[in-house]
């Protein structure tokens, strides 16, 4: 399924975002989504989203050639302190490499023998920048299976080969940062009830608090990224806030674009074996600016088209 927001305007010095809302079992009822944008200096503008019922079209999204930064919903790495006592390679490409390998069984049987013999309060570990974003450990495999959704999407991006800045080095053209909406959300509307993906329990009150979000959002977006936001209603019509989940996704990794010369905006202390969540109340450096080893020059042709190329910093 892809919806259309509008035409192209043919912007330039312009680049791609992409906001994508994951899942651990993509299906017709629960896919994957994604919101393709455009941000060039002044807002970032909504294009078209997509609904993936499977990783094949993950999958492709993420092969297609750059230039473009896409926001994804999901734990990119597991706590240090997990990764260390359970005795998984001590590196991210290495153990996220050897988590796929086990299998969605066999991770599942690590995950589970882990915390088997561990005390209450010391059987799932959350990394530094969970911590800090209030979201729950990686390890987490009921309830809200994030655990699932790392094993079905970490792997998948190390095959892919696309830069993870301060995780792993791939194609410099193509961009991945995690991003987590739930900061986002409780940002603008705390802990008020926004979404359900159960019929019977979506409301009235949550499809309000969805606008109520969305508004907030064009309104402090300047102040609080440094720029607006160019996204229709209808956003807000999925109960399930899927398609405006998307969107909080783009929003974060086109925070973390504009911070490309400083560290993606990520802190000083980000743990390259745990990774980091890309939004400004998490990831602001306090580093003096500085040039990372390439910087896209892009643009946009009428019919929406970006190209660009790898441009050697000074």
């Amino acid at each position: 399924m892809k919806l259309e927001f509008g035409p192209c305007l043919g912007y330039r010095s312009a680049m791609k975002i992409l906001g994508i809302d994951f899942t651990s079992r993509p299906s017709r009822r629960k896919p994957i989504t994604c919101i393709d944008c455009i941000l060039d200096d002044d807002a970032l503008r909504t294009q078209s989203l997509e609904e993936w019922p499977n990783y094949d079209n993950f999958e492709a999204a993420l092969a297609k050639p750059g230039p473009w930064i896409a926001g994804i919903d999901f734990p990119f790495g597991q706590a240090r302190r997990f990764v260390e006592t359970i005795g998984w390679p001590p590196s991210w490409a290495a153990y996220v490499r050897h988590a796929g390998q086990l299998g969605r069984t066999g991770f599942r049987a690590a995950l589970d023998g882990y915390k088997e013999n561990r005390i209450a309060g010391d059987k799932e570990h959350r990394r530094a920048t969970d911590k800090a974003a209030g979201s729950i450990s990686p390890q987490k495999l009921y309830g809200v299976p994030v655990g699932l959704m790392f094993f079905e999407g970490a792997p998948r991006l190390l095959a892919s080969g696309v830069t993870i800045p301060h995780l792993h080095e791939g194609d410099p053209q193509r961009i991945a940062i995690e991003a987590y909406p739930g900061v986002l959300v409780r940002h603008f509307i705390g802990r008020r009830s926004y979404k359900n993906d159960t019929r019977k329990k979506q409301t009235t009150d949550q499809h309000e608090a969805r606008l109520n979000l969305l508004q907030a959002l064009r309104e402090e977006a300047p102040r609080r990224y440094g720029f607006g936001i160019i996204a229709p209603d209808d956003l807000c019509d999925d109960p399930g806030a899927d398609h405006l989940d998307a969107l909080l996704c783009a929003v974060q990794a086109a925070w973390a674009w504009r911070q490309r010369d400083d560290r993606f905006g990520a802190p000083e202390t980000v743990d390259r074996l745990e990774g980091w969540i890309a939004d400004p109340h998490l990831s602001v450096s306090e580093l003096p600016r500085r040039q990372l080893p390439f910087r896209p020059e892009v643009v946009m042709d009428h019919t929406g088209t970006i190209s660009g190329k790898v441009v050697a910093n000074d």
